[in-house]
């Protein structure tokens, strides 16, 4: 018999570490014979001790491979002219991609066979291997990402008393029956790449920033973090109906929540860009990536009916009671804003997903600042810098106006926490408030 390496053949004259590489990328490929005690000439060398060379690479196999691959390889001990050799026969596997344990599901771990030599897989290669295995569902899918920590979602659960060891992680999909984690996993660990940007802007565009950040970790951190960065700019405008201090802030943060949580849990996460919010002087939005799922129209979204992209991470969002129950969010968005006069816009594409807040206080402050008296305040503010302080006297006298128009101002001001009050009587004086 004449012994060659091919696609499908490999000589090894004894039995060295790189046979796990040749028997992994025979597995996800398309199998082959692995020769052990031929050298790469094809001169049969033989080896002194079949069974204990079998045993060897069973041993290899058994400590070094994941997922188990045992049950598709087969070892046979052939004789040439007086010689022994073994015979590995690998079969294409049917959990692939196979890899080195220590290594991972990266290209360092993770080998196929091309030509003659077993070569480390793409990651787009590895992905498809995943893909093919185990179907299109992106929760269910192994992550490639397999050293993953959990601090921020274990916090989470221990806070409401909830179980989050290796038997609850099974039930919710975040480690499959292999015991390697999923991409629902790798959402909720500390380690989950996908993130979300946030930015404020001076104007009604994007031509000036005030401030951006981007959110990373577990995306329940995410949603911690993010919600307290626009409850931070959620401003309280008060109104004043006689004696009674009535607040309005921006946004309801009931509308708020339901919007942040409708950006994650219905996101798509087999793409790679960030959720963004934008927050600007008259509407919040919230843009989230993946169109609306097939067969489902905007109006069916408006009527409650909800088609989840991401079953498991909205369980589990359900179990931690941040969500109440599904297809609720956007009717919830729209009550929070029944009687203001606004109304929230959805817009959709097939790649993206919008949720606009109108700013319920944009249009008071508009019309504020048009008024003749916004103008006096800009003047009484304007001289109050320019001399560290004003008396009500100086109010008249910038103004022309009479002591009781003075005092009216003056005391809206106060309420409006524009001036502050220093001293008493004849020696009172009100300076710009900090």
């Amino acid at each position: 018999m004449i012994f060659q390496e091919n696609e499908t053949t490999e000589l090894k004259r004894i039995v060295v570490d790189d046979i796990k590489k040749e028997i992994i990328a025979f597995a996800n490929s398309n199998g082959g014979i692995l020769y052990i005690g031929v050298d790469d000439s094809g001169n049969i060398t033989g080896i002194h001790n079949p069974d204990e060379t079998i045993q060897q690479i069973a041993n290899m196999v058994r400590d070094s491979i994941k997922p188990d691959i045992t049950m598709f390889l087969h070892y046979e001990t052939l004789n040439y002219d007086g010689k022994n050799i073994t015979a590995i026969h690998i079969q294409r596997g049917t959990e692939r991609p196979y890899y080195l344990s220590k290594k991972g599901l990266r290209p360092e771990g993770v080998y196929v066979r091309q030509g003659t030599s077993s070569v480390p897989a793409t990651d787009t290669a590895i992905r498809r291997m995943i893909k093919d295995t185990d179907g299109d569902s992106f929760e269910s899918i192994r992550s490639l990402e397999q050293e993953l920590t959990f601090y921020a979602a274990a916090s989470e659960f221990s806070q409401r008393e909830i179980a989050f060891e290796t038997t609850q992680k099974k039930t919710l999909g975040i480690l499959n029956h292999d015991n390697l984690y999923t991409n629902l996993g790798q959402l909720l660990s500390d380690q989950c790449t996908h993130t979300i940007k946030a930015a404020v802007f001076e104007t009604d565009d994007q031509s000036v920033f005030k401030d951006r950040r981007e959110f990373s970790g577990s995306l329940l951190k995410q949603l911690t973090d993010v919600y307290d960065y626009i409850d931070l700019r959620n401003q309280t405008h008060a109104e004043f109906d006689k004696l009674r201090r009535i607040d309005n802030r921006d946004y309801p943060e009931s509308a708020v929540r339901e919007a942040l949580l409708n950006a994650l849990v219905h996101r798509e996460y087999s793409y790679s860009a960030a959720t963004l919010i934008s927050i600007y002087p008259d509407r919040l939005e919230f843009v989230s990536i993946g169109g609306l799922p097939d067969g489902i129209s905007l109006d069916d979204i408006m009527l409650g009916l909800s088609v989840c992209r991401n079953p498991k991470l909205a369980n589990i969002f359900y179990r931690l009671q941040l969500i109440e129950a599904y297809g609720t969010g956007i009717q919830k968005i729209m009550s929070a804003y029944w009687g203001t006069g606004k109304t929230p816009q959805i817009k959709t594409s097939s790649n993206a997903f919008k949720i606009i807040l109108p700013n319920l206080n944009a249009d008071s402050r508009i019309s504020t600042e048009q008024t003749p008296e916004s103008k006096m305040m800009e003047q009484v503010l304007s001289l109050a810098k320019t001399q560290g302080a004003v008396t009500r006297r100086d109010v008249e006298d910038l103004l022309t106006v009479s002591q009781a128009t003075s005092n009216r101002l003056i005391k809206r001001m106060l309420q409006y926490k524009l001036l502050s009050q220093q001293g008493r009587g004849k020696n009172t004086r009100y300076t710009i408030a900090q």
